[in-house]
């Protein structure tokens, strides 16, 4: 634990020479420049398992989520991102460290080799985790004199009892570990706060006093209320709609004459737009609305485990929306996602853009809105982009590699996305302007584009030592 103290020694001084020296400058929705009395705040809101069709925003029609509608009717949305991965783990990793899955250190919810060995149940599992040579955002804005809080669901542990998130960059912590089963669960026995395990009474003997989804919005509004002095980052990482399909009641929708599974389904995601309702209220009450900017996305594309039960849900709601695939797929419906970003007096209200981005474009983004140091990143900063909608990029590539149950790959640019099955597979080519469902292989249509993109293959994805290439 001494590195915690270490940790929190210089976050002080950081603190301090930060008031003492700096006057945050942003900018407004018209690009004019605004004195603020500090930085801004950050937050970023993340579902688990929620597909791009899953919000109203988004296209959903049979429930109702007034909350994240309101987050993108006062800012922006974007219909052109992309998680860091069509699972878990990888995912958070990319939003965590700016990496893309061909570099980043966690690139699959298992391992290869390396890593650290557990049980998952009866079954023994491998996974990579963050290591000491991994900087994660909230390192780096802790460093700048950030306050940094994550409540709920961290996954970069593996089994690793060092790759906690108090030692990747957290000051506060409160929610549960993979290496810890009786954290886990939507009504789990036990919680972590920072690196002390208490007892949840509530949910003792299997009772189900205390759900999962409130506990985050709890914990993340009282930290709002504890830190309008300064500026903070906080990262909410909600575990719903992921599986198994649990909810205190069935809410709004209990008398729908649907099946319980969907009745429970939205009812899951109505307690996680409360949430969302929650927060932007506190800031509002802590008089932090116009400084604090809040980013809502999921973390990959829907249905959890490929079950009969779970796609009968998903494809009830038709929760990946006009899109191919679900989670695990490297088609669109596995990794496109909601965006959404609001910030009152510096984002426009109700835009949208088409501008592609992915999840390692929010640690420079966040520096850049922090005026913290740049670092080396897969990502760009998206904060001309929240200023200025319009504003156009020109077609850079996006990367994404997966080991589950074997080697994928996928690269966007500009219109064009390439999927491979397998290491040796063929490169299949999609036009995403005309072809948004990705039904039509133009790849021989195409020989240029497909060539290039293998040599930008070549040169994004590096072997590790959780992820080596076979001999």
């Amino acid at each position: 634990m001494n590195n915690h103290r270490e940790l929190t020694r210089r976050n002080f001084l950081w603190n301090a020479l930060a008031a003492a020296s700096l006057a945050a400058i942003t900018a407004d929705a018209q690009g004019k420049p605004t004195a603020s009395r500090r930085r801004p705040n950050i937050i970023f809101i993340l579902a688990d398992d929620m597909g791009y069709g899953d919000t109203s925003v988004y296209g959903q029609k049979k429930f109702r989520t007034p909350h994240i509608d309101r987050l993108a009717s006062e800012g922006l949305r974007f219909t052109q991102a992309y998680a860091g991965a069509p699972v878990c783990a990888p995912s958070r990793s990319a939003l965590m460290t700016g990496l893309n899955t061909g570099h980043t250190r966690v690139r699959d919810n298992f391992a290869l080799a390396g890593g650290h060995v557990g049980h998952k149940g009866k079954e023994v599992i491998r996974r990579a985790s963050l290591t000491d040579a991994d900087r994660t955002v909230a390192d780096y804005l802790a460093k700048s004199g950030y306050a940094t809080a994550l409540m709920g669901k961290w996954h970069l542990d593996g089994y690793d009892p060092e790759a906690i998130p108090t030692h990747h960059g957290f000051q506060t912590f409160k929610g549960w570990l993979t290496q810890t089963g009786s954290t886990q669960g939507y009504f789990p026995e036990k919680r972590y706060h920072n690196e002390t395990l208490i007892d949840l009474p509530g949910n003792a003997g299997g009772k189900r006093g205390l759900y999962g989804t409130d506990l985050v919005t709890g914990d993340a509004v009282d930290f709002i209320k504890s830190h309008t002095a300064e500026p903070f980052f906080l990262y909410v990482a909600y575990d719903a709609p992921h599986s198994p399909y649990l909810a205190p009641d069935l809410g709004s929708y209990a008398n729908e004459p649907w099946d319980e599974d969907e009745k429970t389904y939205a009812s899951m995601i109505e307690h996680l737009d409360n949430g969302v309702g929650k927060i932007l209220e506190t800031l509002k009450a802590s008089g932090l609305d116009d400084e604090t900017i809040v980013f809502f996305a999921s973390d990959n594309g829907p249905r959890s485990e490929p079950t009969p039960q779970q796609t009968k849900v998903i494809n009830f709601f038709d929760s990946n929306g006009p899109l191919h695939g679900y989670k695990r797929d490297m088609y669109e419906g596995g990794i496109r996602d909601p965006l959404i970003a609001r910030w009152p007096g510096h984002i426009s209200p109700g835009k949208t853009t088409e501008v592609p981005v992915f999840f390692p474009d929010f640690l420079p983004t966040a520096l850049d809105l922090a005026g913290a140091a740049p670092q080396h990143t897969d990502g760009i900063s998206l904060k001309p982009y929240l200023l200025h909608p319009n504003r156009r990029t020109s077609d850079r590539f996006l990367y994404w590699e997966f080991y589950e149950p074997s080697f994928e790959q996928a690269v966007r640019w500009g219109q064009w996305k390439a999927v491979r099955h397998g290491r040796n597979g063929a490169l299949e080519l999609y036009n995403l302007i005309a072809d948004p469902a990705e039904k039509t292989d133009i790849a021989d249509q195409h020989p240029e584009i497909v060539s290039r993109i293998e040599q930008y293959i070549r040169e994004t994805h590096k072997a590790s030592a959780e992820y080596p290439d076979p001999s």
